[in-house]
């Protein structure tokens, strides 16, 4: 596999899924670097980038879907990662705060991913 990370592109998904985890931290967090993102924490950015990347490559539907429309919207692809980032990150920090009922989890998370908009997404969480 090439190398390099470049969010702008999609990455194989096998390929991605064949990486280690440690690996496709390092490529998501090179890639970073060498744009000279900054953020407040960098290995945390890294780390939920990687995992809407591998929810992308495991094509998980409510993923995709949100991906898709971002992109209608006018978002590169980046930039729609990051949305669904932000949404991604609220869910776990959701979680870690205690279950809020019964059943799947990740229900939350998907029916945020259906509302995400552009404009949800600038309001919400001002990139």
């Amino acid at each position: 596999m090439d190398t390099t990370y470049d969010p702008l592109y999609p990455p194989d998904p096998q390929m991605w899924l064949d990486l280690d985890e440690s690996e496709r931290l390092d490529l998501v967090s090179e890639y970073h670097e060498s744009i000279e993102e900054e953020c407040p924490s960098p290995s945390a950015h890294a780390a939920i980038h990687v995992a809407v990347e591998n929810q992308l490559a495991e094509h998980l539907p409510s993923v995709e879907a949100a991906l898709q429309r971002l992109r209608a919207e006018g978002l590169d692809r980046h930039d729609a990662v990051h949305a669904i980032a932000s949404v991604l990150a609220e869910h776990v920090y959701d979680l870690i705060q205690g279950p809020s009922s019964e059943g799947d989890p990740n229900e939350p998370y998907y029916q945020a991913l259906e509302k995400l908009t552009v404009e949800s997404w600038y309001a919400d969480y001002s990139p």
